[in-house]
């Protein structure tokens, strides 16, 4: 199997890199106002049906397909799965329970 991802081909191309993965970011954060508000924690976390994990399956096949159309680059799933929770962290697209148990979250 060749080497593909582009972090690992030209590794020294920082910049580049570093721009890819903030606009992924970006593209993320827009791709989730297509979505209504989606609960982040439910009884089953693991439950690949969610609506949460689908989306996420969805969404890393998009973002892979938007850096190789748009960018000529091949991200690797890391630079993916960062850039996907980085805009969910700031997306108010998403939901948390009140009970989540973060001893850190105070509610308005």
């Amino acid at each position: 199997m060749a080497i593909r991802y582009t972090l690992w081909l030209d590794p020294d191309n920082v910049a580049r890199h570093r721009a890819v993965e903030a606009d992924l970011i970006r593209y993320f954060v827009e791709r989730f106002a297509d979505y209504p508000h989606i609960r982040l924690f439910g009884a089953d976390p693991y439950d690949y049906d969610s609506p949460f994990n689908r989306l996420y399956d969805v969404l890393m096949a998009r973002g892979a397909e938007y850096c190789e159309r748009e960018w000529r680059y091949v991200a690797t799933p890391e630079q993916l799965n960062r850039a996907f929770f980085l805009a969910v962290g700031q997306s108010n697209k998403f939901l948390r329970d009140p009970d989540d148990g973060d001893p850190h979250r105070s509610d308005p």
